[in-house]
């Protein structure tokens, strides 16, 4: 009897010295999952918010940059080689055109209240910014942005496997949370940067070019209905989804993480 009970305790013992390691395990990775979340987060509002600045002609688009010119519509260097004759000219035939223009300029320096020309129109309201710097801005969000997701999913994963080795509960919680965090590493992952799933699927990620090309596309389309629906459903609908998404997962987590410390009894 007296041996049966001292395997019990100590077999309780090493069961509490498995649980407390991987409760240790469990702040590590619920750290790791929150640090995750935010940089995230914070790489999607750059990329919804570069859409806006664009979409709202607030940056100035650098001429490389800018739509090409119709069919049928004469270019610059077609402009250039145009023989001279052809520029229509201003010929003052009599002396009484020169009379009259002289008492119109006259009449004009009389009237100094005369109300100013207004000043041209800058390109862009956040001034000098051209496109190209929130270009490298772009990239460098999406550069973060897919090994961020792919690391919160396999944060999840391992919480899971915790869970799961530890029986420290919450399993519904956890399990879900990962499965949502799947579910947004695909819709995030630019699907249309490989050719054959450019024209079936595309993730909510883009590419400044891409940015450019469905900006130039709706502008020809904008009369339209089913136009506006596909454009702004592409850059703030699909975000919605994978915001959405990324928040419920760490919504779930965080169930999950109070469901493992009130199983244990700590609150």
């Amino acid at each position: 009897m007296g041996d049966s009970k001292m395997n019990e305790n100590q077999g309780k013992q090493d069961n509490l010295l498995d649980t407390t390691d991987c409760l240790e395990a469990v702040g590590v990775f619920r750290g790791w999952k929150n640090f995750l979340f935010i940089i995230a987060a914070c790489c999607l509002l750059v990329l919804q918010t570069s859409f806006w600045v664009v979409n709202l002609e607030l940056v100035k688009i650098d001429n490389e940059t800018a739509a090409p010119t119709k069919a049928g519509s004469p270019s610059v260097t077609d402009m250039d080689t145009q023989p001279v004759e052809s520029a229509k000219t201003i010929r003052i035939e009599t002396s009484d055109d020169v009379n009259r223009i002289q008492k119109a300029a006259e009449q004009v320096a009389a009237e100094p209240n005369l109300p100013a020309a207004p000043p041209p129109k800058k390109a862009g309201l956040l001034g000098a910014i051209k496109f190209k710097h929130l270009a490298w801005l772009i990239r460098l969000a999406g550069f973060v942005l897919i090994p961020t997701a792919m690391l919160y999913c396999l944060t999840m994963l391992f919480c899971l496997k915790l869970s799961l080795l530890g029986r420290l509960g919450g399993i519904n919680h956890i399990s879900r949370a990962f499965l949502i965090s799947l579910l947004m590493f695909v819709l995030i992952f630019p699907w249309q940067r490989f050719f054959f799933f450019a024209d079936i699927f595309a993730g909510a990620m883009y590419t400044p070019a891409e940015l450019l090309t469905w900006v130039k596309w709706y502008a020809a389309h904008d009369q339209r209905i089913f136009a506006a629906v596909a454009y702004y459903f592409r850059f703030t609908g699909y975000w919605l989804l994978v915001m959405l998404l990324l928040i419920f997962s760490m919504l779930r987590s965080i169930r999950w993480a109070k469901a493992t410390l009130r199983r244990l009894e700590i609150i």
